[in-house]
């Protein structure tokens, strides 16, 4: 039986066996947001204004404004540039990127490999989409789905950059350099001409002005979109996305720091292939726009590499596993395990009138004269790892934060007595003073002292009565 899926996706159910083809996209993709409209307009701008101003009010009446050879033999060629240019950019904005069919689930039992997640080495899944994801594809935010092959989102085309478009967008970026070269070239040509007086008069005011404005409009443009287009040249030959060549770099400095062994970066067919692998294998069809071949779910190795390559790409640091959160079975208990009923969280209130008070104790806390019963507490002791009992609140210890369990507080007079026995117990530090004991003929005249006195406070009492 099958069952035809519209837009973009047909299946052949056998049974419970679903073969899953994906067809090439033919509808039409809705842009998204207003903004990503504007973007386009804007580019649109871009490429209708040097191209329509540079022969109306430049080439034309520098030819006086008659047709001739030479001047068909200048435009011509132009002009077909700017047709691929506009088709390509079209095809940019309008075609589907591809996105994972429903219900498709990778072979785990195959030898044609599936990408894995880092933490638990499982099929990757997308939770966002609520389905698996195939070896090269990303969830993109803007278009709210995964994306196969996804390059990156551009925003001058309001489309994501994936499988199925990205041999259009390699082309449109090719010949957006090859306009606006030819387009310098062709202005700067009747730039020379107005000193040598070849033609028929001086350029005008008008054609003057739009001179200038082409040179400002389109060299701008030739240089950012030149080096763009070096590195996405560059991905081509390597067969690497935008996303694909932040791994290599992370990749590449995880080795470089001596982190982990090098990773060969697996989709890497050669030149040759990988040029084929985007714009088909034909080279005289490269420049024309075409449909990639394949679904766009499993990608070929390079030569010698085997399936664990691909599972282990990208690469990770090591003892960068999370590890399972498990939520303890009483996060607030007493020490014999019951729940604590006057516990309650702190407010921020209390947290802001405590944090403008101002702390007058200059002693630690484990010094003798440090005021227990003062209610002024410096703003970093109301920390969220400490319980604080605050006066005026009935008593109550408020606990700053939501993990652990409840801290027995200690005695400061037992925290100084462990103080002082670990100062102490640093042999050579201090000096001890050990008394020698009393011998048989010695007196302790401190303890007589007293009685003396008393006897002769006694005595003076009787005189004076």
């Amino acid at each position: 039986m099958t069952t035809s899926i519209p837009w973009q996706y047909s299946y052949t159910a056998h049974n419970t066996n679903l073969n899953l083809v994906v067809l090439p996209s033919t509808h039409m993709v809705p842009m998204n947001t207003f903004l990503g409209r504007l973007a386009v307009i804007f580019v649109l701008f871009l490429i209708l204004f040097p191209v329509l101003t540079s022969q109306i009010f430049i080439v034309w009446p520098w030819y006086g404004r008659r047709w001739t050879v030479e001047l068909i033999y200048l435009l011509l060629p132009f002009n077909v540039v700017s047709v691929m240019l506009l088709w390509n950019y079209y095809l940019c904005i309008f075609t589907d990127p591809g996105g994972v069919p429903d219900g498709w689930e990778p072979d785990i039992g195959s030898d044609e490999g599936y990408e894995v997640k880092k933490h638990n080495g499982g099929p990757r899944y997308c939770r966002t989409c609520e389905r698996y994801k195939p070896p090269r594809s990303h969830h993109c935010r803007q278009c709210n789905r995964c994306i196969l092959r996804m390059d990156h989102h551009c925003p001058w085309v309001n489309n994501c950059i994936g499988y199925f478009n990205h041999g259009h967008f390699i082309r449109f970026l090719f010949y957006v350099d090859m306009c606006c070269s030819y387009h310098l070239a062709m202005v700067t040509r009747r730039v020379f001409a107005f000193s040598g007086r070849y033609y028929f008069n001086e350029p005008s005011a008008t054609e003057l002005f739009f001179v200038i404005m082409n040179y400002v409009t389109v060299g701008p443009v030739l240089l950012t979109v030149g080096v763009f287009s070096l590195y996405h040249f560059h991905g081509l030959l390597a067969n690497t996305t935008t996303i694909e060549g932040w791994e290599k770099d992370k990749a590449a400095t995880l080795v470089r720091h001596g982190n982990i062994h090098e990773v060969k970066y697996p989709y890497d067919l050669g030149v040759w292939r990988n040029i084929t692998s985007v714009l088909g294998k034909n080279p005289l069809k490269w420049c024309c726009p075409s449909t990639p071949q394949g679904q766009g779910l499993k990608y070929q190795l390079s030569s010698g590499d085997s399936v664990e390559s691909q599972h282990s790409w990208p690469p990770r640091a090591p003892g960068t596993e999370k590890m399972p959160f498990k939520l303890p079975d009483s996060p607030w208990t007493y020490g014999n395990g019951n729940v604590n009923p006057d516990l309650r969280p702190s407010s921020s209130n209390t947290r802001k009138f405590y944090s403008r008070q101002a702390y007058t104790s200059a002693l630690p806390p484990y010094h003798p004269d440090f005021e227990e019963n003062s209610s002024l507490r410096p703003p970093q002791y109301l920390s969220s790892d400490l319980d604080t009992d605050l006066e005026g609140q009935g008593g109550v210890k408020l606990r700053h934060g939501s993990e652990g369990y409840e801290v027995r507080p200690l005695d400061r007079e037992e925290m100084l007595r462990r103080y002082i026995e670990t100062q102490v117990s640093e042999e050579g530090r201090y000096q001890v003073y050990e008394p020698d004991p009393l011998s048989d003929h010695e007196y302790d005249f401190d303890s007589l002292a007293p009685s003396m006195s008393n006897e002769r406070m006694d005595h003076y009492t009787l005189k004076t009565s």
